[in-house]
């Protein structure tokens, strides 16, 4: 789906601003120094490094998604549910535990949350246009 001559380049503007933010934490896989300060893991086990290494390489997928979703509209709704899906879940096993909830960086919060309503505006709309289409 496109939009209209003026909104698809906000559009896609948002999408690059989204997916690029989202792909921050593969900083991790050169500095395990950034853990700290996302995560607030200082030196962590092998196995902890490992997992939010990963999560780093996943959110680098993600974001990647996103900003091809911004020149692709064909992906875009596949982009959008996977954010919000992955975004979501992080924040329903992160938020409810105060222990872990206090180490987390409340922009990211910010961000993931902000993520979650943009992109399932954005999905929303996308299946109103297809049933309408």
């Amino acid at each position: 789906m496109t939009l209209s001559s003026r909104g698809e380049p906000a559009l896609r503007v948002v999408l690059i601003l989204i997916g690029a933010i989202t792909t921050l934490p593969a900083v991790a896989l050169l500095n395990v120094g950034i853990l700290d300060w996302n995560y607030g893991v200082s030196d962590p086990t092998p196995m902890t490094q490992a997992l939010l290494q990963h999560r780093g390489m996943l959110q680098l997928l993600l974001g990647a998604a996103i900003m091809w979703a911004a020149f692709h509209p064909p992906v875009r709704l596949a982009a959008a549910l996977a954010a919000v899906a992955g975004k979501a879940t992080f924040l329903a096993l992160i938020l409810p535990n105060a222990a872990i909830r206090g180490d987390l960086s409340p922009l990211s919060s910010w961000f993931d949350l902000t993520c979650i309503v943009v992109l399932g505006l954005l999905a929303a709309r996308l299946v109103t246009r297809e049933r309408e289409a």
